[in-house]
């Protein structure tokens, strides 16, 4: 089911893992940020877009983490863009001819069978830098920045006040420094920055999983994933309600998450 959040922007959540996909109506049709993520959401949203006679004209990918680079042959054959850096990654992720495997490897058992992967990762990237989305509607800006994974983007619909935040700022998640990455702490803590600088013109967040947010929770999810971020760094554990005995989403799993994320960027000793 869709859901208004602002003018012109709308989002359909999966069952699972309370993924947002993000709907921005333009001119000719919507673009359509980070579908997903099983095969019968992915056509109830395409079926919803029809009532609407609302045709998909692009897709953003806001990074190549598995539940952000799906799409279903209903939402047609039309650009779909991610930055350089993330569609890079996924180009080298399918040329493996076991790529399918190595994805599957990451899938939730519970619907792992449920999830197409034949249009999985064919991403455009777009040059280094690009600032804005290539495309017939409201000016996106593309906030690209290292938290998270390989280039993660957010996107702020600056005329609608709406930050679409991809794999931040969620109210059920604690967030996911790269552990690949060389500085994932600090990483993240610079990705947190480049959100705070737009954070004053931001109506509406909309996180990759979770709820949307209002205004006066842009710098309240800010801090909240600045606090966590800082406890790993300095070897504390986080006081994150999203991990604490009140929690609704994720309580037979997150905590040990949490545990795992301590002990592997545990302060190095000197």
């Amino acid at each position: 089911m869709l859901t208004q959040v602002a003018d012109g922007v709308l989002t359909h959540q999966s069952e699972l893992l309370q993924n947002n996909a993000v709907v921005v109506q333009g001119r000719g049709g919507v673009l359509l940020v980070d579908p997903g993520i099983t095969g019968d959401e992915m056509a109830c949203l395409a079926s919803d877009l029809r009532e609407l006679g609302q045709p998909v004209v692009a897709g953003f990918s806001t990074h190549p983490d598995w539940d952000h680079a799906l799409w279903h042959p209903e939402f047609g054959d039309v650009p779909r863009y991610g930055t350089a850096r993330g569609a890079a990654f996924l180009q080298e992720l399918l040329s493996n001819a076991d790529w399918k495997d190595v994805v599957a490897e990451g899938l939730p058992p519970e619907i792992a069978d449920e999830i197409p992967l034949d249009l999985f990762g064919l991403i455009t990237g777009l040059p280094a830098e690009t600032a804005q989305l290539p495309w017939d509607g409201p000016a996106v800006r593309i906030i690209e920045h290292p938290a998270h994974a390989q280039g993660h983007a957010a996107l702020l619909i600056e005329e609608r006040g709406v930050l679409v935040a991809g794999d931040m700022l969620s109210d059920i998640l604690i967030p996911f420094p790269d552990p690949g990455a060389a500085d994932p702490l600090e990483d993240y803590l610079a990705g947190l920055r480049r959100l705070e600088d737009v954070a004053d013109g931001v109506e509406v967040v909309i996180p990759g999983h979770g709820s949307v947010g209002g205004a006066e929770q842009v710098r309240t999810r800010i801090d909240l994933d600045r606090a966590y971020v800082q406890a790993l760094r300095d070897g504390r554990a986080a006081d994150d309600p999203r991990i604490g005995p009140s929690a609704t989403f994720g309580n037979d799993w997150l905590p040990d998450v949490a545990a795992w994320q301590r002990q592997q960027f545990a302060p190095k000793s000197p």
